[in-house]
């Protein structure tokens, strides 16, 4: 490993904890601390020399904690990476695969997907609180512990813990077409409420003009549907704007994606999603519709974790 790519690696994880304002700045202040650094040692190997230097500084999430405008109080900067680090594994691997766990077990026990897939949301929720309770309380507890006793730093940093510099996000174009689908989805949404586009043929109908999804959803449900979707396109365009996922983005991300997938699901396994009158106009192309229901409502749960998973990664 060279020395270059070795700073490189720790500045990095500084600098993409920082506000994009500071980060350029900061980044070649940092290069030029360590490089005088080393030079200053006059060192016989100056890659031995590198790693002293970048031990001494410590871990790159307390160092970037000395420019953050927000205090860490209540986890300090010494355990906070760890913790963040612990929080977004257990709820990218452990959540899902508990969750998707339960619905299985429930299918077998009961044959009733609905009834599996209502259990899984609130398992998802439920076991999601949890998780993050448990775990700040217990950081937080760790923490005032750490401080009466007088320990100043219970871990061991060394710059083999730095990770690899991932790849630049290229995702520009997949992020715009991901904002331009999110948005005709919802301007899908609207029209077919507005225009009722189906029209009934059948004995006695008159060409009766209907639309598909049910007319009760606008009086309830659509709406956080609708801002789940609006809130998908806009984090797609900050993502372009941003170059890349980060760590507020997958949270905005998170968020929207609960928005408009949970209140789906939930109306799928309610068989409130399609008018009445168009799945019996229709009928012919549904051999079972609880089974069509059941089954696409799991299909969006699985994409919507699919997604935040994917986005959290990228993140990190």
């Amino acid at each position: 490993m060279s020395t270059s790519v070795l700073t490189e690696r720790y500045v990095h994880e500084v600098v993409r904890r920082l506000p994009a304002d500071q980060r350029e700045d900061i980044a070649e202040e940092l290069r030029t601390t360590i490089a005088d650094t080393v030079e200053g040692r006059g060192p016989a190997d100056p890659r031995v020399a590198e790693r002293e230097v970048l031990s001494e500084l410590g871990d790159p999430v307390r160092y970037a904690a000395r420019y953050s405008e927000r205090p860490l109080a209540l986890i300090g900067p010494d355990l906070y990476s760890t913790y963040i680090r612990l929080l977004v594994t257990l709820l990218c691997t452990v959540l899902p695969a508990i969750t998707f766990g339960v619905v299985v077990l429930d299918v077998l026990d009961d044959d009733d997907l609905g009834a599996a897939i209502g259990g899984g949301i609130s398992t998802l929720f439920t076991l999601g609180c949890q998780i993050i309770a448990v775990l700040t309380v217990v950081f937080g507890v760790l923490e005032r512990v750490r401080h009466r006793k007088g320990v100043v730093d219970a871990t061991t940093w060394t710059p083999d813990d730095l990770p690899e510099v991932r790849e630049p996000d290229k995702g520009g174009v997949a992020a715009c077409a991901a904002a331009v689908w999110v948005t005709l989805l919802f301007g899908l949404i609207i029209w077919q409420h507005t225009a009722e586009p189906y029209r009934m043929d059948g004995a006695g109908r008159d060409g009766k003009h209907i639309e598909v999804l049910a007319p009760g959803l606008w009086s309830g449900w659509i709406w956080p549907m609708l801002a789940g979707l609006a809130g998908l396109a806009v984090v797609q365009l900050a993502r372009v704007a941003a170059r890349g996922w980060t760590i507020p983005l997958a949270a905005g991300n998170a968020v929207a994606q609960a928005l408009f997938t949970l209140p789906l699901a939930w109306v799928l396994y309610q068989r409130d999603f399609f008018n009445p009158d168009f799945l019996k106009d229709a009928e012919t192309l549904w051999s079972s519709s609880d089974q069509a229901y059941a089954g696409t409502a799991l299909i969006v749960l699985a994409v919507g974790v699919s997604g935040v998973f994917k986005s959290f990664r990228a993140a990190r």
